[in-house]
């Protein structure tokens, strides 16, 4: 079994050393100068964007103002409700519920459910956003990072979403940085591989190494040593009901 790179916590607990603060509140001076609007984002948000960029100042602002302006135009009232993605919702293509054993909150994503030719881009890039803050949400005291599962049993052409993968990475990427701590890809068809050729281009080397392909033969292994059986849904041999 290949678990790649596991990110796994770097939190409010951990407490950071003072070289690390000092950057955080040089990148505040020069964030705030420039839009009033991060005054409103607390040091783990800076600090995510900091890490994000190799604790580089000046490449850090640039992705933070850029998440403000994001904000703004996506999340105006400052979430985006259910009601508003209710659409995407009901396709029942994202379950959140449980945690893994090193406390993150996980996403169990069904990649068959997903039909590129019944979303619209831009709402689907909503309820991309929408999903994100639902499972921030649910990160517990210490812990920053998610971790999820995609399922690719019974996945097809009809499923293939080059645009629609491409802008999902896009938003977690660009503004939710240093959140995902792990993906496991499950049941991956070979004609998969195809669109993850396509797709891998555009995942920053950080992220590359947070995606785990399990074949079958591990499944059972792997996920029962990541995620605890009273945490582990049903379907997947564990003992959650989703």
């Amino acid at each position: 079994m290949d678990f790649g790179t596991d990110e796994g916590q770097h939190g409010h607990g951990d407490g950071g050393d003072a070289a690390e603060w000092k950057k955080v509140a040089e990148l505040r001076a020069v964030a705030e100068a420039q839009d009033p609007a991060a005054k409103e984002e607390d040091d783990f948000v800076l600090r995510r964007f900091l890490c994000a960029r190799d604790y580089n100042i000046g490449k850090a602002s640039t992705m933070l103002l850029q998440y403000l302006a994001w904000k703004r135009v996506t999340k105006p009232h400052g979430s985006i409700s259910g009601e508003e993605v209710r659409g995407e919702i009901v396709k029942k293509r994202v379950d959140m519920q449980g945690f893994d054993r090193l406390g993150r909150p996980m996403a169990y994503i069904y990649g068959a459910r997903h039909f590129p030719a019944r979303r619209d881009l831009d709402g689907f890039k909503r309820y991309v956003a929408y999903v994100l803050d639902k499972i921030c949400t649910r990160l517990p005291v210490g812990q920053e990072k998610f971790a999820a599962v995609i399922d690719l049993r019974g996945w097809g052409y009809a499923n293939c979403d080059i645009r629609g993968y491409v802008a999902a990475l896009d938003i977690m990427q660009s503004y939710y940085p240093e959140r995902l701590g792990r993906v496991f890809l499950i049941h991956v068809p070979y004609m998969f591989m195809a669109a993850w050729k396509m797709v891998y281009p555009f995942i920053d080397d950080k992220t590359k190494k947070k995606f785990v392909f399990v074949v079958d033969r591990d499944l059972d292994a792997t996920l029962r040593d990541a995620i605890d059986d009273s945490q582990l849904p049903e379907e997947y041999g564990g003992k959650l009901k989703l």
